[in-house]
C-alpha cells in the first residue's frame, strides 16, 4: 500500500478522498491554486503545493505542475478525482513514465472510451446494446444535418469528448439543427479542446441508468449495482439514487452484466461507471443503450457506498497498489436505500444561472461526513462557512446524501435534512431540490429525464412560507437581538432609563411600535402592539394576533394567532433570511426614516448576470430585435448562457468583443426602445 499520495483535484472530492486516505494511514499531498489558497481542501491535506492561476488552465489542468509537485513531495501516486485530468490519457500516461501510480484505469482504457463515437463501435463488438445514431468521424456540417434527418427528429447532438451535459443539445426539428451544432461545437471546444460531435435518436420517456463497476489487475470484474440519475437540468444530475426504483433482479442482472462486458472489453482497471439510457416502454417493459463510460469515479458514488457498506476510494487505492478487489460478485449485497442531492450555487427560477458570492452563513443538518451514513445523513462538502464560491470552478457547495430502510424513508429523511440546510450570502438550489423531492412525479418514482420541466409548474417560483411567518420571524430576530444587547449592557452595569429602553415600557397605556417590510416586491407596514400586561399583538396585512417567541435550540419558537413554528432566522444588512419547515424565504426591513432613494431603472441596459467571457453577439450596432431575441452568448462557470432582449428595441452599441472577460454587472450592449 501507499505511504503518501497527491490529489489532483480540488474542492469537496479532494476532501473526500482525503479522509478514506487519513483512516488508511496514508499521507496526502493538496495542490492549489491563487483562488483556493485558503480552501478546506488544503487544509485538510497534510501538505500542500501551489501549482498557479485561478483559472483551471493555469493550475489544475496544468499536468507537468502536478507531477512536479508529486515528484517534490515524493508521493508514490496520484488521485485525480473527477473533472479535471481524471480522464486524461495523457496524463495518465505521464504519470506512468515519471514513476508514479494512476489512481485509475489505464491510459489504453481512458482513450478507448474517451471518444464517445469510438467507444460506441467498442460496444458493438462487444455486444452492447446501442442507441441508434451517427458515430462517424466526418464532422461536416451538412452531412451531420443529413444523418440527423435521417435518424428522424427528435436527437440529441453531443460532444464526442464531452461530459457532463456540456457540449450536449437536444434538437425537435430540422431547422433548428444548425444553431444547435454551432452552439454545442463552441461550448465542446472550450470544455475538451475538441468539437467533434455524435447524433443519437433522442429516446423518448428516458431513464438514465448506471452501473458501478471495478477492475483489478488480476482481471477479476465485478458491477456493485445501479444509481438513478434520470432528474437532471441542463442535461446534469440534480437529484441521483440507488437502487433505480422499479429495477426487477433480472433486468438488474442484465444491466450488470453488460457493463461488466464492457469493462471487459478495455482491460478497465479501477472504479468506473457505464451509463446506459432505459427506454420505458407502454407495457411497463423497459429496454436499455449503452451511451458512454466514464474513466473515474462518480459524483454520485457516496449512494452506492450507502447501500453495500463499501468504501469505493478504498477499492481504488488497493486495486492500484496491486491488490485484488476486496469482494466478488456473490459477496455483494443491497442494503436499503439512498438518495444524493446536489447543493449547487444556482438560481433556478432563472434557468439555473450559476451565482457566485461568501457563504456567510453554512448550516447543515446534523450528519456526518464522508463514507459512513451511520445516522442516515451524510454530508461531502469541500467548503466551510465564510468561503468564497468563485466563478473559476464548478457550482457544486455540497452533496447531501441520505439512507434509508426503504425509499419512503430515504425521502422523507432527505426533506427533513434539505430543510436543515440554511446557506446564507448567495442563491442556491436546496428550496428547489425540497420542490422536487415533494413533487408527485418524484414520490412516486415516475423517474425520467423530463421529470423537471413536466413538473415545472410546482417546481419554481414557489413561496411556501406567507407573509405573516416571515414577518413574525423578522421581528422576533429583532427583538431577541435588542434583548441581547441590553443584556450586555445591564452586565456592564451601563444603566438605561425607561425611555430609553425598547421592551414598549410606558407610563400608561398601550404601546404601539412600526416595522415596514418589503416582501415578494410588495411593501408592508406592521403594527407591533404592547398591551398592558406585556402581551405582544401584531398587526399583518389587515389581520391581528397575539405575537410571542422565545430561543430555542433549533432557532426561534415563534407563536402569531393561534400558529406557532420553529424558524431560523439570519440577518444580512436590511435582509432577514428566514427558514421554516415548510420552507425559506427573504423579507427586507426598510427604514421608515430614511429617504427612500428610489432611482429609475435604465432602460436598455443589458448587463453580465455574472463573470465570465463574451462568446459571441447575435446582432450589431443598428439591428432591430424583438423581446426574447437572443443578443449574445456568454461563458461562465462551465456553461455557456444566452442574453436575451427584455423588450423590442434597436441596438445602439456593443460594448465588448467576443473573448472580452467581464465582471458581473457589466453592461455588454445598449438596447433603445424601437
Amino acid at each position: 500500500m501507499f505511504n503518501k499520495i497527491l490529489i489532483a483535484n480540488r474542492g469537496e472530492i479532494a476532501c473526500r478522498v482525503a479522509a478514506t486516505a487519513r483512516r488508511m494511514a496514508i499521507k496526502t499531498v493538496a495542490v492549489y491554486s491563487d483562488a483556493d489558497a485558503n480552501a478546506k481542501h488544503v487544509s485538510v491535506c497534510d501538505e500542500s503545493v501551489y501549482i498557479g492561476g485561478s483559472a483551471p488552465k493555469d493550475s489544475y489542468l496544468r499536468w507537468e505542475r502536478i507531477l512536479e509537485a508529486a515528484k517534490a513531495s515524493g508521493a508514490q501516486a496520484v488521485h485525480p478525482g473527477y473533472g479535471f485530468l481524471s480522464e486524461n490519457e495523457e496524463f495518465a500516461q505521464a504519470c506512468a513514465d515519471a514513476g508514479l501510480v494512476f489512481i485509475g484505469p489505464l491510459p489504453s482504457s481512458i482513450r478507448a472510451m474517451g471518444l464517445k463515437a469510438e467507444s460506441k463501435q467498442l460496444m458493438e463488438k462487444a455486444g452492447v446494446p446501442l442507441v441508434p445514431g451517427y458515430h462517424g468521424s466526418n464532422q461536416d456540417d451538412a452531412l451531420l444535418q443529413r444523418e440527423a434527418d435521417g435518424i428522424g427528429y427528435p436527437v440529441l447532438i453531443k460532444a464526442s469528448a464531452g461530459g457532463g451535459g456540456k457540449g450536449m443539445r437536444a434538437v425537435d426539428k430540422s431547422e433548428d439543427f444548425a444553431a444547435a451544432l454551432a452552439s454545442c461545437k463552441r461550448e465542446a471546444i472550450n470544455s475538451f479542446g475538441d468539437d467533434a460531435v455524435l447524433i443519437e435518436k433522442y429516446v423518448q420517456r428516458p431513464r438514465h441508468i448506471e452501473i458501478q463497476v471495478f477492475g483489478d489487475t488480476q482481471g477479476n470484474y465485478v458491477y456493485l449495482f445501479e444509481r438513478d440519475c434520470s432528474v437532471q437540468r441542463r442535461h446534469q444530475k440534480v437529484l441521483e439514487e440507488a437502487p433505480a426504483p422499479g429495477m426487477t433482479p433480472e433486468f438488474r442482472q442484465q444491466m450488470g452484466e453488460a457493463a461488466v462486458a464492457a469493462a471487459r472489453a478495455v482491460n478497465y482497471v479501477g472504479a468506473g461507471t457505464v451509463e446506459f439510457i432505459v427506454e420505458q416502454k407502454s407495457d411497463g417493459s423497459m429496454i436499455f443503450f449503452f451511451m458512454e463510460m466514464n474513466t473515474r469515479l462518480q459524483v454520485e458514488h457516496p449512494v452506492t457506498e450507502a447501500i453495500t457498506g463499501q468504501d469505493l476510494v478504498e477499492w481504488q487505492l488497493r486495486v492500484a497498489s496491486g491488490e485484488p478487489l476486496p469482494l466478488q460478485q456473490d459477496q455483494l449485497r443491497i442494503h436499503g436505500h439512498a438518495i444524493e442531492a446536489r447543493i449547487c450555487a444556482e438560481s433556478p427560477d432563472n434557468n439555473f444561472l450559476p451565482a457566485t458570492g461568501t457563504l456567510h452563513v453554512y448550516g447543515l443538518p446534523d450528519c456526518v461526513s464522508f463514507v459512513r451514513c451511520d445516522n442516515g445523513v451524510r454530508v461531502d462538502s469541500g467548503v466551510r462557512q465564510g468561503d468564497p464560491i468563485s466563478p473559476f470552478y464548478d457550482s457544486m457547495v455540497a452533496k447531501l446524501i441520505v439512507h434509508g430502510d426503504t425509499r419512503e424513508q430515504a425521502l422523507s429523511r432527505l426533506d427533513t435534512a434539505l430543510a436543515q440546510t440554511h446557506i446564507v450570502g448567495l442563491n442556491t438550489n436546496v428550496q428547489f431540490l425540497r420542490h422536487v423531492t415533494q413533487s408527485r412525479s418524484f414520490a412516486e418514482a415516475n423517474l425520467d429525464t423530463a421529470l423537471i420541466p413536466r413538473e415545472e409548474a410546482v417546481l419554481f417560483k414557489q413561496e411556501r412560507v406567507g407573509l405573516n411567518l416571515a414577518v413574525a420571524g423578522a421581528i422576533a430576530h429583532t427583538l431577541l437581538e435588542e434583548q441581547a444587547v441590553e443584556a450586555s449592557l445591564a452586565q456592564r452595569h451601563v444603566w438605561l432609563d425607561p425611555w430609553a429602553r425598547r421592551d414598549g415600557w410606558r407610563s400608561h397605556g398601550p404601546s404601539t411600535r412600526r416595522f415596514d417590510f418589503e416582501f415578494q416586491g410588495e411593501v408592508h407596514t406592521v403594527q407591533m402592539t404592547t398591551l398592558h400586561d406585556g402581551a405582544l399583538q401584531l398587526d399583518v396585512a389587515g389581520e391581528s394576533g397575539v405575537f410571542s417567541f422565545a430561543p430555542v435550540t433549533q432557532g426561534i419558537d415563534v407563536r402569531l394567532g393561534e400558529r406557532r413554528q420553529i424558524v431560523s432566522v439570519y440577518r444580512k444588512e436590511a435582509v432577514a433570511h428566514v427558514f421554516t419547515a415548510q420552507g425559506a424565504t427573504q423579507i427586507i426591513a426598510i427604514d421608515a426614516l430614511a429617504h427612500a432613494g428610489d432611482t429609475q431603472a435604465e432602460g436598455g441596459r443589458l448587463t453580465a448576470p455574472m463573470p465570465g467571457k463574451v462568446v459571441s453577439f447575435a446582432v450589431k450596432a443598428g439591428d432591430t430585435v424583438t423581446k426574447g431575441q437572443t443578443l449574445a452568448v456568454m461563458d461562465a462557470m462551465k456553461m455557456e448562457h444566452t442574453i436575451a432582449a427584455p423588450m423590442d428595441g434597436v441596438v445602439a452599441e456593443l460594448l465588448y468583443a467576443p473573448g472580452d472577460q467581464v465582471t458581473e454587472g457589466s453592461e455588454l450592449l445598449k438596447l433603445v426602445a424601437a
